[in-house]
């Protein structure tokens, strides 16, 4: 079966004028238009293709890599705004279509939307929704604590910033576990901080508990070597001070300090750090 949305790995059939026909084995066949077809091919070849529909809403393939695939999520731009909804650009030659009841609020031409793309059941066409929440749940959670996720930044509260967690899940990084800039749209990887027990996911950027000593120390270290082997730095820092050049909290810093003084790495004076 040829799926809508998707890559498919299909046999090439036959040579036609328009372009080649692919076929899945069984009785599915999709056209591949001339702009696409390669230099070098031999009939039987396979071949791998993204396949949606054109603007006669044709089954159509194409070699070009879009910018999302059917059950996921995306940054887009909004290339424009009709009587019908929005026109997304997702890297082929027809538009994504947003409708406006997908709309989390009302899109604009030039601006950029987070948005999931799926297969409407109605119209069988591919559609865009930027109402992302609804596509997750955290009823049934297939992670713990302390489980390394894929994160995509999804939108600001008064909080934080919520994340979508591994394209399944809802989750948030509190406003006092960020310590860079993140963005709408950014992928990071984040660590499970605390499941509670409405099944709401806190997530943090950096490692956590004593499972975070050893990376920030790390990093400590290589910011010494990059900074001739002095930070000045120190325990009674300024929190800001310590999140701006080291993007970590300053109790994680003191962690981290503290191993590294333990193990005769550094010495811990005045006015700052210094490598031993």
């Amino acid at each position: 079966m040829i799926h809508l949305g998707e890559y498919n790995t299909l046999e090439i059939l036959r040579d036609t004028e328009p372009g080649l026909f692919l076929g899945d084995g069984n009785e599915g066949e999709v056209l591949l238009p001339n702009r696409y077809v390669p230099k070098e091919f031999e009939i039987g070849d396979k071949i791998e293709v993204f396949v949606y529909l054109d603007n006669e809403e044709r089954p159509v393939a194409t070699t070009d890599q879009p910018y999302i695939k059917n059950g996921d999520f995306a940054l887009l731009r909004c290339n424009q705004v009709t009587d019908f909804g929005a026109f997304l650009d997702w890297g082929l030659v027809k538009e994504l279509f947003c409708p406006f009841k997908e709309q989390a609020f009302k899109m604009k031409a030039g601006g950029w939307y987070l948005v999931y793309c799926y297969l409407d059941d109605e119209t069988e066409r591919l559609v865009a929704s930027s109402k992302t929440n609804s596509f997750l749940d955290n009823k049934e959670l297939t992670v713990a604590q302390f489980d390394e996720v894929d994160l995509i930044v999804s939108h600001p509260s008064e909080l934080g910033m919520n994340v979508i967690v591994n394209k399944t899940h809802l989750g948030l990084i509190f406003n006092d576990d960020i310590f860079k800039d993140i963005s709408v749209g950014d992928r990071l990887k984040g660590i499970v901080k605390k499941v509670r027990p409405d099944n709401k996911l806190d997530i943090s950027l950096n490692q956590i508990g004593y499972r975070n000593i050893e990376p920030n120390a790390e990093h400590i270290l290589n910011e010494l070597h990059d900074n001739g082997g002095f930070i000045p730095l120190h325990d009674k820092s300024d929190p800001e001070a310590i999140k701006t050049q080291l993007q970590m909290s300053k109790k994680s810093f003191k962690k981290a300090i503290g191993t590294l003084y333990k193990d005769r790495q550094i010495t811990i004076e005045s006015d700052g750090i210094r490598l031993v």
